[in-house]
């Protein structure tokens, strides 16, 4: 069985405030984009795990291997999974690629086992993986609350080339939540940019309203970020926005040859990819 694990981009991200948990209260939108890992998955007696990656872990320390032990309880079953991840999906760059990896194997473990999991158990379990593995269970867009496990979703098809760039800058996320709130919020309510910014009856995105917290904290850190969203700015894209916690940037374009242009202005070294206008993935 060989599957696709997609991408996830950020459209917006505010850091509404620290829970008691330790988590963030956060508002995003979530929407994939057309960069995949892909997963093969074979029936084995037991658990095993490789990877195009080297530095990635290949025993219980990886989210996937963590996902096959919740689906083996849910599901009373000693079966096992032989596993191979060929990435794609940029590392700590803002993607959610182990989370999506994570999620496809839940989605589609049960199946080379064949055992039905309702969707609502699925969630369940991705939940306990992480705040955003849950999103990744489905093909729709999302706007997220809470820790990112509240999930509205909604069909978004957006009508523009989507030029991806990371600039190969691992970004720490529990680090930029610790950055970010050393710069304390003006007192008084804030808005709520991702939140306002939508109408999921229209599937309309108002993208003028659209910020990033983490920008501020991550780009004075590492400005060739903010280099990247330059560049794309300056070679004609109409939004540009870093995803999630970095590094990743992306910019909207209208046009195809502008899109391609934007994408080529970039060094070798930089991980670029393209998705085509009103795409959606086939999960």
């Amino acid at each position: 069985m060989k599957i696709r694990a997609y991408a996830k981009i950020n459209l917006g991200l505010r850091v509404v405030g620290k829970r008691s948990d330790g988590y963030h209260n956060i508002e995003t939108i979530f929407h994939h984009i057309n960069l995949f890992d892909e997963l093969t998955l074979l029936p084995s007696p037991s658990i095993s795990l490789s990877s195009t990656r080297r530095d990635l872990p290949s025993d219980s320390r990886n989210l996937c291997w963590k996902a096959v032990e919740l689906l083996q309880k849910e599901t009373r079953t000693r079966s096992g999974v032989s596993l191979h991840i060929a990435k794609s999906i940029p590392v700590g760059a803002g993607l959610g690629g182990g989370s999506s990896d994570a999620a496809a194997v839940l989605r589609n473990v049960p199946r080379l086992w064949n055992i039905a999991i309702p969707l609502k158990r699925l969630e369940d379990l991705a939940l306990q993986l992480g705040s955003d593995v849950p999103f990744f269970l489905r093909d729709e867009s999302a706007y997220a609350a809470g820790r990112g496990e509240i999930l509205h979703y909604f069909r978004l098809t957006l009508p523009y080339w989507i030029v991806l760039v990371t600039p190969g800058i691992d970004i720490n996320t529990a680090w930029a939540y610790r950055e970010l709130s050393k710069r304390k919020a003006p007192q008084g309510k804030r808005s709520s940019s991702s939140s306002a910014s939508y109408d999921s009856d229209n599937a309309n995105i108002d993208f003028r309203s659209l910020k990033n917290d983490f920008e501020r904290v991550v780009i004075s850190a590492h400005p060739a970020i903010g280099e990247v969203k330059t560049t794309l700015l300056h070679n004609g894209a109409f939004f540009a926005l870093m995803s999630g916690s970095g590094s990743s940037v992306f910019g909207l374009f209208e046009q195809e040859a502008q899109a391609r242009r934007a994408a080529a202005a970039f060094k070798r070294e930089y991980h670029v990819s393209i998705t085509e206008p009103n795409f959606i993935p086939q999960l």
